[in-house]
């Protein structure tokens, strides 16, 4: 069977389309720069030594967990967690600690376009959206919000432009068995600015990181950052996104893909 495969991560760039504590700094060294290094490492090598006189190309970089498409880990959200399963709870895990089954598994895409940034989405909006394609969520599928955000990023305005997941949204998705999700936005949570502002006028603390603090109740791991959603069909492909193994990690750097089969 013919397999299509789409890359759903962004790629890491030194640019300023997120807070600063997120944008990665890359320095790059080309085949001639890199002549001082390597020319310790092999005494005596010069450029008249190499073909065409070139050594090699390396990059040094310094990167946030949380910067490009990445995983979150239950660690990220609170230390303990699965208070809803188990009394007390139990140590939340780090992005090392992530079942591998997990991040191999069905897809099914929510569109969320529609939705304007800031919006916070319910329980009833999944609902109506898997009415809409006509699906039944199973255990352990893996869900992914396409938001308005997809169609900002590289923009400076793309880490506010989009809906985002409200604590019993979140919950309605656990409560069925799905334990690993994403979004193409910047964060699961609808953008800091909104929840603010909200609160400033409300002053409900509950609403402060309520998508991500329901991982508390259910450990759950999160993807953000994730691009080219609007490709993907409603369900019927595959989604591979196994993350960097960081030791007791809050995230790590996953390349995330769909494999449709068609």
């Amino acid at each position: 069977m013919p397999r299509r495969i789409i890359d759903l991560s962004v790629t890491l760039e030194d640019k300023p389309t997120s807070p600063a504590h997120h944008r990665p700094q890359i320095q790059y060294a080309d085949h001639d720069q890199s002549w001082e290094l390597f020319s310790k490492l092999f005494p005596g090598i010069g450029p008249d030594s190499l073909p065409e006189g070139k050594a090699w190309a390396v990059e040094k970089i310094s990167l946030s967990t949380h910067a490009g498409t990445h995983m979150d880990a239950p660690w990220h959200y609170h230390p303990t967690t699965d208070h809803a399963l188990q009394e007390g709870g139990r140590p939340a895990p780090g992005i090392d600690e992530v079942p591998l089954d997990w991040c191999l598994r069905p897809g099914v895409k929510l569109d969320f376009r529609h939705f304007e940034a800031g919006y916070v989405v319910t329980p009833q909006d999944i609902e109506a959206e898997l009415k809409r394609i006509h699906y039944e969520l199973q255990p352990l599928d893996i869900v992914v919000a396409n938001t308005r955000a997809g169609a900002r990023q590289g923009q400076e305005d793309y880490w506010e432009s989009a809906c985002g997941f409200g604590r019993a949204a979140t919950l309605y998705l656990l409560e069925r068995g799905v334990r690993v999700v994403g979004t193409d936005s910047y964060s699961w949570d609808a953008a800091f600015k909104f929840v603010v502002e909200r609160f400033e006028r409300d002053g409900d603390p509950s609403i402060i990181w309520e998508g991500h603090k329901a991982g508390r109740d259910i450990g759950y791991y999160q993807m953000e950052k994730l691009s080219n959603l609007d490709q993907l069909p409603p369900h019927g492909f595959d989604i591979s996104c196994f993350p960097i193994k960081i030791k007791h990690g809050s995230a790590g750097w996953v390349r995330a893909v769909a494999v449709l089969n068609d």
